[in-house]
């Protein structure tokens, strides 16, 4: 393995300034990267290195580090090749070495890249780049005509004057359409002023209308947001769409010529001939491929970050906790999957009932509910929402009723993405003598207890918390989601003896194969009593061990510190702090009167400063702690189960399943979400939804307007707010939302 690229002082400078970081820190941070070091263990355990970077910042360092890497690769390979066909000036090389973005580069190395034969090339064979450097240079005192006459040669294939400086013209236009500083102001100018244009493709059917809105569109391509931009790539990949860059053109030739033209004389007019050849038939599409990559670019960076935030949002929601569940998986036909898992997850029998048509077998569904609620000592039911999903809730909150047995809650899980898993080869593993349809049940059920835990076994794009998911670059999604992921599990922790693999993978330096090696040691040796112990898990180094102890929790173990968040490397700090104060450290443990107590000044050492120190201190002061929310159960109402039974001004409780930048979809119990458009969020100017609202958010909201026919759902939360006038007078949406889900909080 090679060793990693060094930048230079400059280019480290100018990463320092894009991202606002200090330049001490976010050197100690590429150091840190280079070694292996993972962002969550960075961000978390080496704050004295970084100046205290959180993981946002780290992860911004280490995107522009593979940036300015590749960026420097190709910087070497463009001055190797120019140095190869003996044309590198210094003055050249001085420019492409200060250059520090990628497209300025290829503009540089445009005029020395081997190119297929040309109209300028074939001028060349001609003999008449003379001509075209008179023309360029402007000083000549000989009359033109007489010149071009000069490069008349049958030989050649020049057969007059006319098509000695028509060729010459071409070279020019080359000349122009090659020049990184012409380049590069056209390129700021159709960013600027350019329009992005789309028209429907006659004869093309749009059966759904998906693309009507864009059949003849027109939108600043400054100004045009994601969303957009992907649904116009969609419909021209789909072939319903065509779309281009538009720019009135006399802004790009008026400015070319005033670079160009520099003195009257009789080259004036075949150098502005050469001026609109080059734009036209050059430049103008050239920059337009430029400008279209950088939108799409820009689109998907959008989309991705929109897509991760979404994600992370529903990975850290709150979990039910260590609850015997029941979970249902609605059917009407092939009837509902029922799957018990006990407090750890464990798998403890599966059932189906049929309590709807054809079969309606009522009695025999609720004796087997009865039955495995009893057995089992069912605590909460988790109902997938699906077809039938109402439905079912309906039927089994009538059974509970007339059972007595309120102490059981009942709640509607998400299902995104369960069939997904349950066909994967994780659920194979861990099911291999189920159903699919069973695996899929026990996943709503796991979703319940801890849906961190259950939705890293999932892909993340088939959780439906994403928008055009499929449209953008496929590697940066996989990449980002997955640091989403890493990031979730990391600031949640995880526990040692009940982890999958699939949970353990994400922790801070552990691969896949490590993760599996662990559960394998697992199951071989039984539970771990002390992170230490990870040491003799095979594959597992020292290099591993530092990253990844402090994410990994071990509860009733040996040290009472590997059930917290404090760094095995750390336990000596502890136990001086413990000392100090006279205290044995698991008396310490979750004590804040005693923590109070030390002054942490005087604990500090070369490697352990005040921000160690005072993670340390909060540590103790809440061991473990989960930085979920508590978790509440959302409230459908018992007469809206359909979208027909929805009337505007009804208002009604649900969950946000997914954000977008133009709004947020929300379920409220009828099989399809509504929208709640960003200008409906609030009684004030709303930029993006997601400063609002988030995924898995608990909100209510007042119906605008139900089209069954469309399956389409307008909301509002606006409605709800009070007016400006009543606002000192009346309680804010946070505290009535506040006391409506105390309401259904679980104890």
């Amino acid at each position: 393995m090679s060793e990693p690229k060094t930048l230079s002082t400059p280019i480290l400078i100018h990463i320092s300034q894009q991202l606002n970081v200090p330049l001490k820190g976010m050197v100690a941070t590429i150091g840190l990267l280079d070694q292996g070091a993972t962002v969550p263990f960075i961000a978390r355990y080496r704050k004295e290195a970084t100046g205290n970077l959180d993981e946002v910042q780290i992860r911004d360092i280490q995107e522009k580090l593979e940036y300015f890497r590749e960026l420097e690769d190709r910087r070497q390979t463009v001055l190797e090749t120019i140095q190869e066909q003996g044309k590198l000036t210094p003055e050249l090389k001085a420019r492409i070495e200060a250059v520090l973005e990628k497209n300025e580069l290829e503009d540089l190395y445009l005029p020395y890249k081997p190119k297929r034969r040309t109209k300028a090339s074939i001028a060349r064979d001609k003999g008449l780049e003379p001509l075209a450097q008179f023309l360029w240079e402007q000083t000549g005192a000989t009359p033109l005509s007489d010149l071009a006459e000069t490069f008349v040669n049958a030989e050649k294939g020049v057969a007059s004057a006319a098509e000695a400086l028509e060729g010459a013209r071409h070279i020019i236009a080359e000349w122009i359409s090659e020049n990184a500083v012409f380049r590069k102001a056209i390129r700021g100018m159709m960013m600027a002023d350019g329009l992005v244009t789309s028209r429907a493709i006659e004869g093309v059917p749009d059966p759904e209308g998906k693309f009507q809105m864009y059949a003849q569109f027109s939108e600043p391509a400054s100004k045009i947001p994601s969303h957009r931009m992907l649904a116009i790539r969609r419909g021209a990949n789909e072939g319903v769409l065509t779309f281009e860059i538009e720019m009135d053109p006399r802004k790009p030739l008026d400015w070319l010529r005033s670079r160009v033209v520099r003195t009257s004389g009789d080259w004036v007019p075949h150098l502005e001939r050469a001026i609109e050849d080059s734009y036209k038939r050059l430049l103008n599409i050239s920059i337009q491929t430029e400008v279209r990559l950088e939108l799409k670019e820009r689109s998907d960076e959008e989309a991705i970050k929109v897509f991760r935030e979404n994600l992370e949002n529903l990975l850290l929601s709150p979990p039910a906790g260590m609850l015997t569940v029941l979970a249902l998986d609605p059917g009407i036909r092939t009837g509902c999957k029922i799957a018990v898992v006990d407090d750890t997850g464990k798998f403890l029998e599966h059932a189906v009932i049929y309590p709807f048509q054809p079969k309606n077998d009522l009695a025999g569904s609720v004796q087997t509910l009865a039955s495995l609620i009893s057995r089992h000592n069912v605590q909460a039911i988790a109902i997938g929402n699906g077809t039938a999903s109402r439905e079912s809730a309906a039927f089994v909150q009538d059974f509970l009723r007339q059972a007595n047995l309120t102490r059981i809650f009942s709640v509607t899980v998400s299902e995104s993405g369960a069939s997904v898993y349950s066909a994967s080869e994780i659920a194979r593993q861990e099911f291999p003598d189920l159903d699919l349809t069973v695996r899929g049940a026990i996943s709503i059920a796991r979703r319940l207890q801890d849906p961190l835990a259950e939705l890293v076994k999932a892909d993340p794009k088939s959780i439906g918390v994403g928008q055009y998911q499929h449209d953008v670059d496929q590697r940066r999604l996989k990449q980002s989601l997955e640091a989403g992921v890493e990031s979730c599990v990391n600031r949640v922790g995880v526990d040692l003896n009940t982890a999958s693999w699939a949970l353990l993978r994400y922790v801070a330096g552990i691969t896949e194969r490590t993760a599996q090696k662990i559960v394998a040691y697992r199951n071989e040796n039984g539970r771990f009593r002390s992170r230490v112990e990870l040491n003799a898990v095979s594959g597992f180094g020292p290099k591993t061990f530092e990253q990844a102890a402090g994410f990994l929790r071990i509860r009733g173990g040996e040290n009472p510190l590997d059930r917290t968040a404090v760094h095995p490397e750390s336990y000596g700090v502890v136990e001086k702090i413990a000392a100090s104060i006279g205290v044995a450290i698991n008396d310490l443990i979750g004590r804040p009167d005693l923590i109070e107590k030390v002054k942490l000044e005087g604990f500090q050492t070369e490697t352990v400063g005040m921000y160690t120190l005072g993670d340390i201190r909060e540590e103790l002061r809440k061991p473990g702690r989960d930085p979920r929310d508590q978790f509440v159960a959302p409230h459908y109402r018992d007469d809206v189960r359909e979208i027909a039974d929805l009337k505007p001004g009804m208002t009604l409780e649900g969950v946000v399943t997914n954000v977008t930048r133009f709004g947020a979809f929300v379920d409220v119990g009828v099989h399809q979400d509504g929208l709640i458009h960003v200008s409906q969020l609030a009684n004030r100017f709303v930029k993006e939804a997601g400063d609002v609202v988030k995924v898995g958010q608990i909100v209510k909201v007042q119906v605008l307007n139900a089209d069954p026919k469309a399956k389409r759902i307008a909301l509002s939360m606006k409605a709800l707010e009070p007016s400006s006038a009543a606002k000192s007078s009346q309680p804010s949406v946070e505290d009535q939302l506040a006391a409506l889900a105390s309401k259904f909080r679980v104890k």
